[in-house]
């Protein structure tokens, strides 16, 4: 049943099924788009396209401009909307956290793509 279907792109998994255009790892929870190139392949999908909250697409080195109020964890003041964040990488991050960067105050940290706008 799953002869034509990829190995996850994570845990190399055999057991990936389709569901809603998404392919899906029951193993390790992962999900992609079946016609991306998996992690790190290097295949004919090309690089991986990230876009900020308005569609604007990001690439490494630019400035972002923080959309949304954001709480940080151990900090009794979060990253206000309008703060400037200079200098991202864009990086495969954990739940969707595509950005890392240093912000000033806060030090090194990652966001999502959703919450920022290029500036």
């Amino acid at each position: 049943m799953n002869e034509n279907l990829p190995p996850c792109p994570q845990c190399s998994s055999e057991y990936t099924y389709e569901m809603n255009g998404l392919m899906v790892c029951p193993e390790c929870g992962h999900e992609w788009v079946a016609g991306e190139a998996g992690a790190g392949d290097g295949g004919a999908g090309g690089e991986r396209v990230v876009r900020d909250s308005v569609g604007n697409v990001l690439a490494d080195g630019d400035t972002v401009t923080v959309v949304k109020a954001l709480k940080v964890k151990g900090s009794a003041s979060g990253i206000k909307a309008g703060t400037k964040v200079r200098n991202i990488r864009l990086v495969d991050g954990v739940d969707g956290h595509d950005i890392d960067c240093r912000i000033e105050g806060f030090g090194a940290m990652q966001l999502k793509s959703s919450v920022v706008k290029k500036a």
